[in-house]
């Protein structure tokens, strides 16, 4: 590249990070809401917990299919159109679902009744699946854009700085919503009747004043579970539009070359262009490549850890340790913001030290996970809080380094052409292990003990390290390699 062109570049790349960071948080923001929604779903509504359960469940499945499907479909779409629409129908979806009630009430014709709950369970329900689709068209369409603007060289560095969109993007949700659950609302506190159905859906004893201050804390702030849907859906058809304004799909469709260093072979090129031979492509680099299988299978091992910690954490520290949930509470919040530091230290140290090789950087963080998983386990339950706080935090900096850079080696072993098709099956082994992590650990923990759940999570984390030690020898990325294009 020329000096200014070289000098746009730089400019264009910086743009398309910002731009992606802040739109794939605002996929965050219509998805991550539902669980502040919760409580008020069930308090309001009745929603049993086995309903909102069910949501979730079949939310996180459908997801991580449709990363997988929507994996496939970006490689061959403009990536600044795919991932602008996709968050503005997922912004539709939680628009309607905040609707769910008065929809049943148009549909049925009536405001109570087992007919009503039943058909607005169902409506939203349909709601929150169709949310779960688009959900995944968030990040195979980044994982396009960011290796058409980023050389495989920089891409461990500059993606873990990208990475940290997701806890970004979860925590200032959970901000928002926690201030709209706590301050919006009608207040219906003076009304007997309406505190009798609150008191009835959460099964409150009105002896028990504890029940009843929750009781009537919730019948202060009715309805506000609504605004936990509009106003993050909101703010995020607004980011849609902003993400039509400042992404452009490649280097060139701004007049500039395309990144060197990322060129195929001039016949492999070519022949991608054509429907059947991009086919072949895929197949050769993604679903015949071993690698890329190796990836995902390491991936399940990783979110087994990580979700393990984030969905069971207050459970964990308050039965195994004796912690206060409010100590639990802020313990499992630092894990996550240990995890950014870990995120930008492991995406730094491949690049600086291991020459892009992000899956050598996963084997040792995968040690140093299932080492801090064991020292936490072995701490006794009356140790200092600032010692279970440090053990913690560690597992949390390590676990979240393979969490970021699985992303970056299935970008780069599958190369540019292939980078969003690689990460949706390498997604949808990751989205698998909440069939582990969830009810898999819950039945551990219930029937045999924190003990052999602790054992569960360390294991799941020494085999994830052996299965990246099977690709310890393999190339930093799937490019032709320039010594052999020679020969």
């Amino acid at each position: 590249m020329t000096p200014e062109q070289n000098k746009r570049f730089k400019q264009w790349q910086m743009r398309t990070i910002i731009a992606t960071m802040i739109g794939y948080a605002l996929f965050y923001f219509v998805r991550k809401n539902f669980s502040l929604a919760m409580p008020g779903l069930e308090a309001d509504l009745g929603i049993s917990k086995v309903s909102l359960g069910i949501f979730l469940t079949l939310n996180g499945i459908i997801y991580g299919l449709s990363r997988f499907v929507n994996g496939i479909l970006a490689d061959r779409m403009n990536a600044r159109w795919y991932m602008a629409i996709g968050l503005a129908l997922c912004a539709v979806a939680n628009f309607a679902f905040g609707f769910g009630e008065d929809i049943s009430t148009w549909i049925t014709g009536e405001q109570t009744g087992d007919r009503f709950t039943n058909t607005m369970i169902l409506f939203m329900g349909i709601m929150w699946m169709v949310n779960g689709l688009l959900q995944g068209a968030g990040f195979p369409p980044c994982a396009r854009l960011l290796t058409h603007w980023i050389p495989p060289t920089e891409l461990a560095t500059k993606m873990s700085i990208w990475n940290t969109s997701h806890s970004i993007g979860a925590g200032l949700v959970v901000i928002l919503c926690g201030y709209i659950m706590g301050h919006l609302g009608q207040n219906l506190s003076a009304d007997p009747e309406a505190v009798a159905r609150i008191a009835g859906h959460l099964g409150a004893d009105p002896s028990d004043p504890a029940a009843m201050a929750t009781v009537m804390n919730f019948a202060a702030h009715s309805g506000a579970w609504r605004w936990c849907f509009w106003i993050p859906s909101a703010i995020s058809f607004a980011g849609a539009i902003g993400l039509v304004v400042f992404l452009r799909d490649t280097p060139s469709s701004v007049g500039l070359p395309e990144l060197e260093g990322t060129e195929l072979h001039e016949e492999t090129a070519a022949a991608e262009a054509k429907g059947a031979e991009h086919k072949a492509f895929l197949m050769k680099h993604v679903f015949r490549n071993p690698l890329i299988w190796i990836l995902g299978v390491a991936n399940f091992f990783v979110y087994v850890v990580r979700f393990s910690v984030l969905d069971w954490g207050p459970s964990l520290l308050s039965q195994s340790k004796g912690v206060s949930m409010a100590h639990a509470g802020w313990l499992v919040a630092m894990f996550e913001i240990a995890g950014i530091l870990g995120m930008l230290f492991a995406g730094w140290a491949t690049d600086r030290w291991l020459k892009g090789r992000a899956h050598r950087t996963c084997v040792f963080c995968m040690a140093g996970a299932a080492l801090f998983v064991f020292l936490f386990w072995r701490l006794p339950a009356d140790a200092p809080i600032g010692l279970l706080f440090a053990t913690l935090c560690a597992a949390g900096f390590c676990i979240y380094g393979p969490q970021a850079l699985i992303g970056i080696a299935a970008a780069n072993q599958a190369t540019k052409k292939a980078a969003a098709t690689a990460n949706g099956l390498t997604g949808l082994f990751g989205y698998a292990s909440t069939l582990v992590s969830g009810v898999g650990l819950g039945y551990v923990a219930q029937h045999y003990g924190w003990n052999w759940a602790y054992v569960g999570i360390l294991a799941m984390a020494l085999i994830g390290m052996a299965v990246f030690l099977l690709m310890w020898g393999a190339r930093a990325d799937g490019y032709d390699d320039p010594a052999a294009a020679k020969h």
